[in-house]
């Protein structure tokens, strides 16, 4: 494991040469001479020997064949890149290819380290981190947190600056920690404004970046092809519009409004503010009431029209209606109840696995792009993509939510043709939940009241300021959280044996933006998962409790604010076994919705449902890394840990019969509510 760390090195300040010194300065890797770009190979010598004598680790790096990296001509080292240009993603997918096939660890050390100083750096960082992820040599390693490496795509800019001159004037010991300012994009007098808290959040936006790290869209078809990717897709997108509409309503804003007509003005604009550091040149901003225009950049090699979306998404539809896709061969792949919305997954996604790229095209791809160069479609000012062509920023834009609105109503119509779950599917015989309901930790606080609260937390960039000063260089940020709490769910086991079932938590609004009561058929899709878990019911009472942190949908600060070096990696075999792949999550501080200082009212939703229709055959450690986030990320290298359709049990209309959530609830005694209220507390709490 040792030889496969050295590979962290390669990840540190993207920009600076290879040779520079890494690890605050104690870290050298040593190169071949011809490893070194044509700018510095004259000079190799006088370079090995005038960085590398306050070293206390060097790491050779031996010589072996060059790659040919002609794969990746026409992508800048120095310039933007995308995974949803065709160009970029077949350039990520040969570099993923080429680290994957290396025999050993010291010859992908040895590749990359050729391969570093010659590429993108955003590419090169994509590319290798996808193969340690992925290659059973290294996918233990830990995978820094992509805001430490890239700092410039998540945080103002003007704070960089700020650090460079208290890293070059301050010694480590007094270095002062630097404000991010929150709020930077817009005034108050853009009602979208009252959600950049989400839009913004560093976390949220990592979480995107991280699962397309985990569920890549192209490169080797083993990489590529996991349990039920296309159906994630759908899920974790679906449950972010959720989410997000759930905080519109606590900010008194109307649902997203799907962009359903690629013809009609975006009338939100977004000016990100935001400075890349390969070229100084900020992210495009994208005025208000623009419209879509077909993209034909030559530079880019991409070409796309307005028609082409349109064509694909009425394709797409009609399938759907039909009940079937066509692959490439022209057979039916249907659209069945446990396969069609994997399939459907794909086709949407258009990666690498889609079963007709030809004829179903690449909608939500390309439609990224057309909104990403809407402001230069044909590069006549040579500008590059906003925020929307860069999963580490798309999160940012208001758009962002109208496009995956109009992604999730495409699977909603698949979902709504399906035949509404049995009593059988939703029941569980013998099992009763009898109550349900949350308690913060704190000692005599009310029940069924969670509070929400700002917090300012902390961050080391020093390893993303290329050529910046050595040592730790903080950040603080301020960001939501809530108070601790547990949920409490009281089971009765009548069988008269032990069994197992599958608890799942769920919490959706109670009204609109105004008020307004919603039917069950509005609230369904609202609806977010707050926990999965398999419990163990001993024959009478059960009382079960989950703490908060332990939810299978989020990972802990910890982890999603990862910094990169010995120093940040915990010592405990099981921690450190926990901390290496588990990037992937929602993060643990937006788990709970704001709400409001008043209070903002939801339904909790519990059910224990039959383990034995739940349960996957396949062999679980429950102590293993990652299995603590597995709703939306699924579980390394096994199957997804549920059999039921994900969303399950909301993911299908229901009897127009059931116009409540009680009326849903009631014929089931394996399900309870509760009401549950969440209040703001508009103060900003430090991180201890």
């Amino acid at each position: 494991m040792a030889d496969a760390d050295n590979l962290l090195a390669l990840l540190q300040r993207p920009l600076e040469p290879t040779f520079l010194p890494k690890n605050d300065g104690k870290t050298v890797i040593d190169l071949p001479d011809e490893f070194l770009t044509d700018r510095y190979r004259p000079i190799g010598a006088e370079l090995q020997s005038r960085f590398s004598s306050d070293a206390e680790q060097r790491i050779p790096v031996r010589q072996v064949a060059t790659p040919d990296l002609s794969f990746a001509n026409g992508i800048p080292r120095r310039g933007g890149f995308s995974l949803f240009i065709p160009k970029h993603r077949d350039a990520a997918a040969a570099l993923i290819n080429l680290f994957m096939q290396q025999p050993d660890v010291q010859t992908l050390m040895s590749v990359a380290t050729y391969c570093r100083d010659r590429l993108n750096p955003v590419l090169f960082q994509y590319g290798l981190a996808v193969a340690v992820q992925h290659r059973e040599d290294t996918k233990n390693v830990t995978i820094p947190s992509i805001v430490s490496l890239f700092p410039d795509q998540f945080v103002d800019p003007s704070v960089f600056p700020k650090l460079r001159e208290e890293g070059a004037v301050v010694q480590q010991e007094s270095r002062m920690v630097i404000d991010i300012p929150p709020n930077f994009t817009a005034s108050d007098r853009e009602d979208e404004q009252r959600l950049a808290y989400f839009r913004e959040d560093i976390g949220v936006n990592m979480h995107h970046w991280h699962w397309h790290l985990v569920y890549p869209g192209d490169g080797p078809d083993a990489v590529v092809r996991k349990d039920r990717r296309g159906e994630l897709f759908f899920y974790m997108h679906s449950q972010l519009i959720a989410r997000y509409n759930i905080e519109r309503f606590c900010a008194k804003l109307k649902k997203v409004r799907h962009f359903t007509n690629y013809r009609e003005p975006i009338v939100e604009g977004y000016f990100p503010k935001m400075v890349r550091s390969q070229t100084n040149r900020a992210y495009p901003a994208r005025a208000a009431n623009v419209t879509l225009q077909d993209v034909e950049r030559v530079g880019d090699n991409t070409f796309v029209s307005v028609n082409d979306l349109e064509r694909w998404r009425d394709r797409i539809h009609e399938a759907i209606d039909q009940g079937f896709v066509l692959d490439k061969d022209g057979n039916r792949m249907m659209l069945d109840e446990e396969r069609g919305i994997d399939i459907l997954g794909d086709v949407v996604e258009a990666s690498s696995i889609s079963p007709n790229q030809k004829l179903y095209g690449s909608l939500h791809n390309m439609g990224h792009n057309v909104i990403a160069f809407v402001h230069d479609p044909d590069s006549r000012y040579l500008e590059e993509y906003g925020v929307m062509g860069d999963v580490t920023t798309a999160m940012r834009d208001p758009i962002f939510y109208r496009w995956h609105g109009m992604i999730d109503g495409i699977f909603r119509r698949h979902k709504d043709q399906l035949t509404p779950y049995t009593a059988q599917q939703l029941g569980n015989a013998g099992v009763t939940v009898s109550s349900v309901g949350v308690q913060l930790s704190r000692p005599n606080t009310p029940a069924n009241v969670l509070l929400t609260f700002w917090q300012r937390s902390q961050v080391d960039l020093a390893a993303g300021l290329d050529f910046g000063p050595n040592g730790n260089v903080f950040a603080s940020f301020t960001h939501l959280q809530h108070a601790p709490f547990s949920f409490r769910v009281e089971v009765n086991n009548d069988s008269g044996a032990i069994r197992k079932g599958t608890l799942r938590i769920w919490i959706a609004p109670k009204v609109d933006e105004r008020g307004t009561p919603l039917t069950f058929r509005e609230q369904r899709l609202y609806f977010v998962e707050m926990d999965t878990s398999t419990v163990t019911l001993n024959p009478g009472m059960n009382t079960i409790v989950r703490r908060s942190d332990q939810s299978s949908v989020t990972i802990p600060y910890d982890r999603t604010f990862r910094a990169i070096g010995t120093k940040s990696a915990p010592t405990a075999a099981d921690e450190l076994a926990q901390f290496r792949f588990c990037g992937c999550g929602w993060p643990q501080h937006m788990l709970v919705p704001k709400g409001t200082p008043e209070g903002v009212q939801f339904d909790l939703f519990a059910m224990v449902s039959d383990y034995e229709q739940d349960s996957i055959a396949q062999e679980l450690d429950p102590n293993a890394p990652c299995s603590d986030s597995h709703s939306f990320c699924g579980l390394r290298d096994k199957k997804y840990p549920d059999r039921r359709a994900m969303g399950y049990p909301f993911d299908r209309s229901t009897a127009p019969t059931v116009a409540t959530l009680q009326d849903f609830v009631g014929p089931n005694a394996n399900m309870k509510t509760a009401t549950v209220q969440v209040k703001f507390n508009n103060t900003v709490i430090a991180r201890t």
